[in-house]
């Protein structure tokens, strides 16, 4: 039985058709403990099919709906992934103090104003250079950003782009990594091993093993577990592999939070 799902996305988010209540009742048919909401919120998102913004008005009444109906079966965690980008920090911290969130991600979406989703990141880009901007792209939002509690899949850069393979060493951008590392433990915030590498076909979590362990010799502690769910049948997808990578790494412990504080349980 697993504990909780940290990263887990509902109909509010503009790339999901899953209900909200459909995410908690998987996550309680599962025995989940917990189930922490994080849908998107990407200010200034390239992409206008996609604004990823949410009427947090009518979010809330849903949430506190389903929170109350379910409070005896799961314990319901109100949280974001914020796309963050260095030119709408204001925003973002204007947001942040609107609502009592638990938990914060922040992830990187769009890099120098240019989305990697549909490619136009990568275009006109070598593999290796477009995977170093985006490393240090996320240096400079941990290095200038601190209004978040976990940092979302840090090498996901590899699930995207045109390039004959989807291969992300760590050796190969180990200084930058290490230096993104250190910031966030540093800044005591942490990262999330996020499963939905499995899904996508990269074979691997994100981050990858030999971060993980890198994050670990470093001195870091705070982890999360993550399926980066958009379907109900995803809700802990991979977490046999993920918790099996954690031990390997040498974790013994997953966090939790609330009020935006962490917590932790052993594994």
């Amino acid at each position: 039985m697993y504990y909780a799902d940290y990263h887990v996305h509902t109909s509010f988010s503009s790339d999901c058709s899953e209900k909200m209540e459909n995410q908690i009742k998987t996550a309680i048919k599962l025995g989940l403990k917990e189930i922490a909401l994080t849908d998107h919120v990407d200010y200034d998102y390239p992409d206008t099919n996609f604004p990823f913004m949410i009427n947090y008005d009518e979010y809330m009444k849903e949430f506190n709906k389903l929170k109350e109906k379910y409070k005896n079966k799961i314990n319901i965690i109100l949280g974001v992934e914020i796309g963050f980008q260095p030119h709408i920090v204001n925003q973002i911290e204007n947001f942040l103090i609107k609502y009592p969130f638990d938990f914060v991600i922040c992830s990187m979406h769009v890099c120098d104003k240019l989305d990697l989703y549909n490619g136009d990141f990568f275009k006109g880009k070598e593999q290796k250079n477009a995977y170093l901007r985006y490393f240090e792209c996320v240096l400079n939002n941990v290095n200038n950003f601190l209004n978040y509690d976990v940092y979302g899949h840090i090498d996901y850069i590899n699930r995207y782009g045109n390039y004959n393979n989807k291969i992300l060493s760590y050796e190969d951008y180990k200084d930058i990594i290490d230096a993104i590392l250190n910031a966030i433990i540093k800044s005591d915030k942490g990262i999330e091993i996020n499963t939905s590498g499995y899904r996508y076909g990269l074979g691997h979590t994100n981050p990858q093993l030999p971060i993980l362990k890198r994050y670990k010799e470093l001195g870091g502690k705070i982890i999360t577990i993550g399926s980066d769910s958009h379907r109900s049948q995803d809700v802990c997808a991979y977490f046999d592999k993920a918790y099996s990578i954690l031990k390997e790494a040498g974790f013994s412990e997953i966090t939790v939070f609330k009020n935006r504080k962490p917590s932790f349980i052993k594994i």
